[in-house]
């Protein structure tokens, strides 16, 4: 898969993912490698630049399994731009889909 192709589209299920619930890195890992092929390695950029922009926040929480998890919790402003980003991606997918089936 196109490398820029594939970094939006884990962005986009990232920012879907940890709307539903809060979640911490591995945990996105886990749920998104079901799916897609994905590293953690490629996660993490993604989640530090999403809360350095404003549209997550983090907190820290004891886990039993070893040191304390970094969970990441989505903002109001984050809330905003998922949902308009997954408008703009279902539009983008129904034309993409238009031109990829048409017949000659």
């Amino acid at each position: 898969m196109n490398p820029q192709f594939h970094k939006g589209v884990i962005e986009m299920c990232v920012l879907s993912l940890v709307s539903a619930r809060d979640r911490y890195g591995y945990e996105l890992v886990e749920a998104i490698s079901t799916e897609l092929p994905i590293s953690e390695g490629t996660i993490y950029p993604i989640l530090r630049r999403l809360t350095q922009e404003g549209y997550f926040e983090t907190y820290l929480q004891e886990s039993n399994e070893g040191p304390p998890r970094k969970y990441y919790r989505m903002t109001r402003k984050g809330r905003s731009f998922t949902d308009s980003t997954a408008k703009e991606w279902t539009q983008f997918a129904k034309s993409v889909d238009r031109l990829l089936n048409q017949k000659n």
